[in-house]
């Protein structure tokens, strides 16, 4: 039988504007740690900030959420929900990630064109986001170029 799986979910603000060199470094060193630790997960980085799911062994996401917490190229982390899961929701990523764009034109109502909805005081508003980016995600990678 293999080890309970535990989801954390969580916002962290940026010491430093992430260029896209920075970012490739940051995902190429995640991805190694996380492939040696038995985890998963997906990354999306917009205006300086984080929103990160990492999933795995309750030991291995405690330990790296402790590092992430250390690490002084983050702020503010916040964790915004942590969940145990059946199954992996991103068994194929080591460490997905997905660059959000501004569009060249006014967003749609109700597009998320910020994180500042995930940082809010309201739990609940918190959890619906983290949910709505997750599938978000998914299907967004999913789908063929």
């Amino acid at each position: 039988m293999s080890a309970p799986l535990t989801a954390v979910s969580y916002v962290s603000r940026a010491v430093e504007t992430f260029d896209d060199e920075r970012l490739a470094e940051l995902l190429a060193q995640s991805r190694r740690s996380n492939h040696e630790h038995g985890l998963s997960g997906m990354l999306l980085y917009r205006r300086g900030r984080f929103f990160q799911v990492l999933e795995g062994p309750e030991d291995a996401v405690d330990e790296l959420m402790a590092k992430i917490r250390r690490d002084p190229r983050h702020t503010d982390v916040r964790v915004l929900l942590t969940e145990q899961l059946d199954q992996r929701r991103f068994d194929e990523w080591t460490m997905g990630y997905e660059p959000i764009i501004a569009p060249a034109t006014p967003a749609p109502e109700g597009f998320r064109d910020t994180f500042d909805d995930l940082e809010s005081d309201d739990d609940e508003a918190s959890i619906r986001a983290v949910r709505e980016l997750t599938v978000w995600f998914r299907a967004r990678t999913a789908a063929p170029a």
